[in-house]
């Protein structure tokens, strides 16, 4: 398996929220309109990421922090890995709504199924927006290497095909209100979801720095691959440069400039994810945790998760989704 397939089969997304979204020419609104109008929907995740995909119409987008504006159009999905802040409209010089836009029910579909409506009555821009519930800390290695914005366009292919379909599954399973239609939503935005992350990576110029880049390098891809498959081995450097076919120093060399920490410390960091996710997850014991992550006693456990969570496993364990992460 993959670096990449690997970290998102640890993410499990653990929710998702579909809304029908329309709004008409000219329009501005805050990126964040309608979030919290969901959250309550997506109880106990921890982050919360969302997308749109454009089915009609075409929209400007900026993302505030960094400036950064792109316009994107039908078939393109604009995605957003944090709750960064941006706006999006026909206009962006107009001043944005800045009350929350009306988000309805649809009338018979399910909980997890709403429409947003909002504009001036002019000529309208179609999307279906999906809000995606994740944990944080399984997530962060890739988290970190994603930018605040990502737009790809998904053009006439199959895999495009395939992409709209699964909105269109989306939809209809929210419509349907079948038996397991939470699970169903959650696995149709963890296909989406990766198809996205894919789409972009495709799109990376070569020569670039970070752990999207390095999971495309062959030999730093590989190893970080074999480290996510058996995170428990107790590796060490030169093991790991023989089964990438290099030397030691190569490889660290080489793992620690794109990565941007040496293996040992990535695995660390990787072993302490996995353990934060086994403490929310379960009731298996700490020490039980702690033996699964390589570590020789609970104690060491014990200091090396608080130094990267800020809290004690036992601690962790008791918080709330969302309060330290």
């Amino acid at each position: 398996m993959d670096a990449l397939s690997d970290v998102l089969k640890t993410v499990q997304l653990q929710g998702a929220v579909y809304l029908n979204a329309e709004f008409t020419a000219p329009w501005c609104i805050r990126g964040e309109l309608g979030l919290q109008s969901v959250r309550g929907r997506l109880a106990g995740a921890d982050h919360v990421a969302f997308f749109h995909f454009l089915t009609e119409g075409a929209c400007k987008v900026r993302h505030v922090d960094s400036g950064e504006v792109r316009e994107a159009a039908a078939g393109d999905l604009i995605l957003f890995p944090q709750e960064g802040r941006h706006l999006m409209g026909t206009d962006l010089q107009l001043a944005p709504m800045e009350r929350e836009a009306s988000v309805e029910p649809l009338p018979g579909a399910a909980p997890e199924m709403f429409q947003m409506c909002h504009g001036g009555g002019g000529a309208p821009t179609r999307f279906i927006c999906g809000y995606l519930a994740l944990s944080r800390s399984a997530f962060r290695p890739l988290l970190e290497a994603l930018p605040a914005m990502i737009c790809v366009h998904m053009g006439d292919g199959p895999a495009a095909a395939m992409m709209r379909e699964l909105f269109r599954a989306g939809v209809r399973e929210s419509l349907a209100r079948g038996p397991g239609a939470s699970s169903t939503l959650a696995k149709v935005a963890d296909l989406l979801f990766v198809e996205a992350l894919r789409r972009y990576m495709e799109q990376l110029p070569p020569g670039g720095k970070g752990w999207l880049a390095a999971a495309r390098d062959p030999q730093v891809g590989r190893a970080l691959a074999l480290l996510h498959n058996a995170p428990s081995r107790a590796w060490t450097v030169d093991e790991l440069a023989r089964e990438v076919a290099l030397s030691r120093s190569s490889l660290a060399d080489r793992f620690t400039s794109l990565v941007g920490e040496p293996p040992m410390q990535y695995l660390t960091r990787w072993r302490l994810a996995l353990a934060a996710q086994m403490l929310r997850g379960g009731r298996e014991p700490v020490a039980r945790i702690a033996e699964k992550c390589a570590y020789e006693s609970e104690a060491a456990f014990s200091r090396a998760f608080k130094r990267e969570f800020g809290v004690p496993p036992a601690s962790w364990r008791r918080l709330e989704p969302g309060e330290n992460s």
